[in-house]
């Protein structure tokens, strides 16, 4: 099957509509997109379980369970011993569903009349992507019954995407079944990558269906998997020419003397991902501590804002982070509205940690200094730094699914916004997003996400746009973590870093 992280657009449900009738448009009939839609779901059934091992096919009565109904009919052929039941009663299916159940010689039986104790694996065929209700009555009766399955040790291989799960922002709708892989088609959606989504999805199998390319066109998707084919091409390497001036300058602001630890994290990792030149901006009492701690990366000292601004003024410093340990108030504030606004050739501005919760309920503010400046701008927040910061904005719904806050909070403040977790959105002011796929549980640990935002600005520095240099920063940062793996301080995170570049070429 191929490789999600080669075809990384993602599709709304409705999107993935307008792709299947962009292919029947041009000569594919939907039966044989439904037909290759089954076998993609037989032969991952047929991996999953032993050889004529029995398989019980759950079908409910859309497009899902048209897939399910060939699939049953495939593996049947093949010797496998299968039990289908049905949502609903087989005279009311319409369409291509009726066509795939058409094709079906074996008995359909009713849902309940299925002993799944009995399967090697329950194929879920019972809804798909496009659900817009929450689960009730009799299906919920089935999804209770598959999650006890799956519960006692049994493989569920959801069709499309687990059933109760919306494909647009990964939320349960009541109760969702708990899948051991996912087979979808042509493209993936936000929900196999949003969480709860994810985690519920399992492993996820793309499948060539043959929608053709040219459907992308029409549809111009605007989210991504978060990989290399989206932002690899905007990678600085250097070449023969290089020199450390040419690969850039980034400045990291250091917190007071007991919280440095931060800002040096951050500093390491732009010094790795690729500037030229690191400094770390130290107040008096941090000088030293950081001089002690720091060799390739450089210590520059100042005590106030106007000596902050002094800084500020060398214009080889493409990249200025701000945040990571350096004390919530008044004082950063000013060295915040300093950064987003001094006059200057554009550089980027990453705001992390203390530098967003530093303006929280007060993101109006904050969007004012980064649109008066005109400077690039990506902020960093984890959920709890972005609830605050965004608390009280109307433009903003804390409710709402990670990629649509994402998206709203980054229309409102005209930045870069990067929502940390487990499935990392990366939103433009512009609509374009990315979704993290595959980080590793272990990036949860103290100075991770300072690490982060050193990436961000180390290949800011270097003048990668703010989009890319972020995403590609999220991406790079979860492969330094698989990279380490178990064990994992964030020291180890930057050290990682010199191996995962070399693999990417």
């Amino acid at each position: 099957m191929p490789d999600p992280l080669a075809f990384p657009q993602l599709l709304t449900p409705a999107e993935m509509s307008k792709a299947d009738r962009f292919a029947i448009s041009a000569g594919t009939p939907g039966i044989a997109l439904m037909e290759r839609a089954g076998l993609a779901v037989a032969d991952e059934a047929a991996r999953l379980t032993k050889s004529r091992g029995r398989i019980a096919v759950l079908c409910g009565p859309g497009g899902n369970g048209g897939d399910g109904f060939i699939a049953a009919r495939l593996l049947n052929e093949r010797g496998y011993a299968v039990e289908l039941g049905l949502l609903g009663r087989r005279d009311a299916l319409k369409g291509d569903p009726a066509l795939a159940a058409g094709r079906y010689q074996g008995p359909v039986l009713a849902t309940a009349a299925i002993d799944l104790a009995r399967a090697d694996c329950v194929i879920d065929a019972v809804f798909g992507a496009g659900l817009t209700r929450d689960i009730d009555g009799e299906a919920k009766t089935i999804i209770e019954r598959i999650n006890a399955f799956k519960g006692a040790g049994g493989r569920v291989l959801a069709v499309d995407v687990p059933s109760g799960i919306d494909g647009e922002t990964g939320k349960i709708r009541g109760l969702a079944v708990e899948a051991s892989a996912s087979v979808t088609f042509f493209r993936l959606k936000p929900g196999h990558l949003l969480e709860p989504g994810r985690m519920l999805a399992g492993a996820i199998r793309l499948a060539d269906i043959g929608i053709p390319e040219a459907a992308l066109a029409s549809i111009a998707p605007q989210a991504f998997v978060n990989a290399p084919a989206v932002w690899g091409r905007a990678l600085p390497r250097p070449n023969a020419a290089s020199h450390k001036y040419a690969r850039g300058a980034a400045l990291i602001l250091s917190g007071s003397g007991h919280h440095t630890g931060a800002g040096r994290l951050a500093a390491r990792a732009a010094l790795r991902a690729g500037a030229g030149i690191v400094s770390v901006a130290s107040p008096p009492d941090a000088v030293a501590v950081n001089s002690a701690h720091l060799t390739a990366v450089m210590v520059a000292p100042f005590a106030n804002t106007r000596e902050f601004e002094a800084l500020l003024a060398d214009e080889r410093r493409r990249a200025i982070a701000l945040g990571p340990g350096a004390g919530v108030g008044p004082t950063l504030r000013k060295l915040v509205a300093a950064a987003l606004t001094r006059p200057a050739r554009q550089r980027t501005i990453v705001l992390d940690a203390d530098a967003l919760t530093s303006f929280a309920g007060d993101a109006a503010r904050l969007g004012r200094l980064i649109q008066r400046g005109g400077h690039a701008a990506v902020l960093t927040p984890h959920e709890g730094e972005f609830a605050k910061l965004f608390a009280g904005a109307a433009e903003v719904r804390l409710d709402d699914d990670k990629l649509t806050r994402a998206r709203a909070a980054a229309r409102l403040m005209g930045a870069v916004v990067l929502v940390k977790g487990a499935d990392t959105v990366v939103a433009a002011p512009d609509g374009r997003a990315t979704i993290g796929w595959d980080l590793p549980p272990w990036l949860a640990t103290a100075g991770s996400g300072d690490v982060l935002s050193g990436l961000v600005a180390g290949l800011a520095a270097q003048e990668m746009p703010a989009f890319e240099a972020a995403s590609a920063a999220v991406w790079l940062h979860g492969a330094c973590g698989r990279a380490v793996g178990p064990g994992l301080i964030a020291e180890d995170l930057a050290e990682a870093l010199p191996q995962v570049l070399r693999a990417l070429g």
